[in-house]
């Protein structure tokens, strides 16, 4: 084990999870981690040990510039290690996760440019256990290099068998490389697709948007989106709604999806987006970032409410009919009542007549 192996496994160990590309097998994948047994790890170097100070790789160059660096490579397990050193292109992938291109894939960008010992574009190490190595390597940038952001990576791979198939295992650390020149960040909002889904309530239910966004510029940009319905006149319909976007390469696209609930079917809804570019921690100074809005549009029937009123309005109809009914009755017992009274005093009236005109002796 060499001297710095001891100082820095945990260090090493930590700066290795900032990207790690997982057990990529020939046929499929597995976990993120290998157990101890076959650990690998790595992280930026300076001075012949780990450089604390960094936690990816991020250059600043002209156009044709060359820079040097380091790479540090660790065992951390408990058996010797074959391991493969080289540098390939980043992208987005579809999760919006920063991965990098498959071993077998030829780079044609950042990953292209990384060179090591001797001109090679990839260096065999064998780690005992415990043990760690520098690796140097060169970052040359083409002259015809575009200005901006052009992103890969530095990645240590081991192959070990797994019953009939073999397991990479990669853990690479991000590299950076911005070539001077006019820097234009762009990040726009290409899209807004909604639908609302009702609930039990009748007065509240589920908008979901769906955000489509696109890196239009040269610089690598992250975002914070707040999203907010509003109804007719303006009239905010739910609270704020925060989402943060993780970083974007150049020319990529992400589409985004956020859940607002507890909004009513207002037949009109609006879902107004606004977006801030920021920049993710240790990348370089990207000027002044942009923001965007955007506004969507949805109309909802609202079939809960109409059918409370319809019930409420059955219930007012009935109630009325049934007081109708109740007066009718009423009235008709009041005419029997008063019928009944007169022809009761029609009866009584000859019979006080007579005993009126009788003789008194």
């Amino acid at each position: 084990m060499t001297p710095t192996a001891s100082v820095t496994h945990r260090l090493l160990a930590a700066a290795s999870v900032l990207l790690t590309l997982g057990l990529t097998l020939t046929l499929g994948a597995t976990g993120a981690w290998a157990e101890d047994s076959d650990g690998i790890a790595a992280a930026p170097a300076a001075d012949g040990g780990v450089d604390q100070s960094r936690s990816r790789y991020s250059y600043q160059v002209e156009p044709g510039q060359q820079v040097a660096d380091e790479y540090l490579v660790e065992n951390t397990g408990t058996t010797v290690q074959s391991v493969t050193v080289y540098a390939t292109d980043a992208f987005n992938a579809e999760d919006g996760s920063f991965a990098l291109l498959d071993g077998g894939v030829e780079a044609t960008g950042a990953g292209r440019w990384v060179s090591f010992d001797g001109g090679a574009d990839r260096m065999q190490l064998t780690l005992q256990p415990g043990a760690s190595q520098v690796v140097p390597f060169t970052v040359m940038t083409p002259a015809d290099a575009g200005p901006g952001d052009h992103a890969g990576g530095i990645i240590v791979s081991a192959l070990s068998p797994a019953g009939e198939v073999s397991v990479d295992r990669r853990v690479a650390i991000r590299l950076y490389v911005r070539v001077k020149g006019l820097l234009q960040p762009g990040l726009t909002i290409s899209s807004i697709a909604t639908s609302y889904r009702p609930e039990l309530n009748p007065f509240s239910g589920e908008l979901t948007a769906t955000i489509s966004l696109s890196n239009t510029g040269n610089v690598a940009l992250a975002a914070n989106t707040v999203t907010q319905v509003r109804g007719l006149f303006g009239i905010p319909l739910s609270g704020l709604t925060d989402v943060k976007v993780s970083e974007m390469l150049p020319g990529s696209n992400r589409t985004v999806t956020i859940t607002i609930p507890g909004v009513g079917p207002w037949v009109y809804l609006a879902p107004h987006v606004s977006l801030a570019a920021t920049v993710e921690p240790g990348a370089l100074d990207a000027g002044v970032l942009p923001a965007a809005e955007r506004d969507a549009t949805l109309f909802v029937v609202p079939w809960g409410v109409l059918l409370v009123l319809l019930l409420v309005g059955l219930a007012w109809l009935i109630a009325r009919l049934r007081r109708r009914r109740n007066a009718t009755r009423a009235q008709a017992w009041v005419e029997y009542t008063e019928a009944e009274a007169r022809r009761r005093a029609l009866e009584d009236a000859p019979a006080e007549t007579e005993s009126a005109g009788m003789p008194v002796h």
